[in-house]
């Protein structure tokens, strides 16, 4: 029998600014690279608290010190996160990520190292830290609308079965829960190499596939024939890819499409980590293909909750988002099952059909948001990759 989601409910949190968040995080956030030791060990000082390392902040400039600005905000400001410490080298870039994240009313406070030292900072960060646990543990979740959550999605380590099975086990979920008014999110530029044109017809309007379109040329002539070798055979498709059976980025780029299923358009084209501001829907983000920066621009848009259709096998997670892992490969579950949230095989074998498996999918990103484990987060995987799109000065 079809699942019935025109009324189906989840457990969230609800945050100061009516978003619902699926998991209640504090996080110790760094403004820069450098700042990354004093971050580390609040979060060691204080237990259930989390540190966000990366690699970038210092010298940036220009679209990419907007980028960066735009994930480290949306971060702090992603509705699985209950409340933010914000650790900076120095004040003013440390204020501008404070107020942004302060713009959804949620509790959150910046330190500054310089003429401080580590060992002051750490300790009156720790000592903030400890009152934000203390408020964060007593949040209740309360009863949700599933209609209210942000769900993105993006493939890894792709081979034949998942544009047979897995990719369209989340367009079937979009087709469904689309409709009834969640937010939905696609990306991945490159991976679209090949079908740009049949990505293009399935926008809503001509505004939304104009700026796909000029998203997508740009990022063909400034990245790829601006650097190229003789192809992109090295990246695109992976070594991965070309073992599961896809010999082009053409076939892949086709059953990357399928994750946005058969009936709905979407309505807009994101910047990478920019928050959807035309209604509920589904959008396009500018993305790298690759798996942990895509998650992390997805979550600092505002999702909170990842699907991720897999075909070899890819254990990526997320430090502040699930990420629900599905497969229709049986060597993977065979071999690599302890990632897998869902095996969705049984497509392939004819024990499954598309509908019953986007069903499957449905309920289980409902228990995840009531706060199930997905199998990255039990396995400990917290990828979080900045992007950067050029040299700091």
């Amino acid at each position: 029998m079809p699942l019935d989601t025109s009324n189906m409910k989840v457990m969230g949190y609800r945050r100061e600014n009516g978003r619902v968040g699926v998991r209640n995080h504090v996080v110790i956030l760094p403004v820069d690279d450098i700042s990354n030791a004093a971050c580390e060990a609040v979060a060691n000082n204080i237990k259930g608290t989390m540190a966000l390392p990366h690699a970038y902040g210092r010298l940036q400039f220009g679209e990419d010190l907007d980028l960066h600005f735009r994930t480290m905000i949306g971060t702090g400001s992603n509705p699985n996160v209950a409340a933010v410490v914000v650790i900076g080298i120095e004040p003013g870039w440390t204020k501008k990520i404070v107020d942004g994240i302060a713009e959804t009313g949620k509790p959150v406070v910046g330190f500054s190292i310089e003429q401080n030292g580590d060992i002051k900072t750490i300790a009156d960060a720790s000592w903030k830290a400890k009152e934000y646990v203390h408020w964060a543990s007593e949040l209740q979740r309360e009863e949700c609308d599933i209609s209210e959550l942000w769900i993105s999605t993006k493939c890894g380590e792709s081979d034949t079965t998942t544009g047979l099975g897995s990719c369209p086990t989340v367009g079937n979920m979009y087709d469904k829960l689309i409709p009834q008014g969640i937010y939905g999110c696609f990306g991945e530029t490159s991976e679209l190499t090949g079908a740009e044109h049949l990505c293009a017809d399935r926008a809503a309007n001509n505004e939304a596939r104009d700026k796909f379109l000029k998203t997508f040329e740009a990022y063909s002539n400034d990245v790829i024939f601006a650097h190229q070798t003789d192809d992109l055979s090295d990246s695109q498709p992976t070594k991965g890819n070309i073992e599961g059976g896809l010999t082009t980025i053409e076939e892949k780029a086709l059953g990357n499409l399928e994750k946005i299923g058969k009936k709905v358009s979407y309505i807009d084209a994101l910047e990478p980590a920019e928050a959807p501001a035309k209604g509920k829907g589904l959008y396009f983000m500018d993305t790298s293909s690759a798996a942990a920066e895509c998650i992390t621009l997805m979550a600092a848009a505002g999702y909170v909750v990842h699907t991720f259709p897999t075909g070899q096998g890819n254990v990526v997670g997320n430090p502040i988002v699930p990420v629900i892992k599905i497969t229709a490969n049986l060597r993977t579950v065979r071999t690599m099952g302890e990632h897998v949230d869902l095996d969705v095989s049984g497509i392939l074998t004819r024990e499954q059909t598309i509908p019953e498996a986007g069903d499957a999918l449905i309920e289980m990103v409902r228990r995840t948001s009531n706060g199930r484990a997905t199998a990255s987060e039990a396995l400990g995987h917290k990828e979080f990759v900045m992007t950067k799109l050029y040299r700091s000065a």
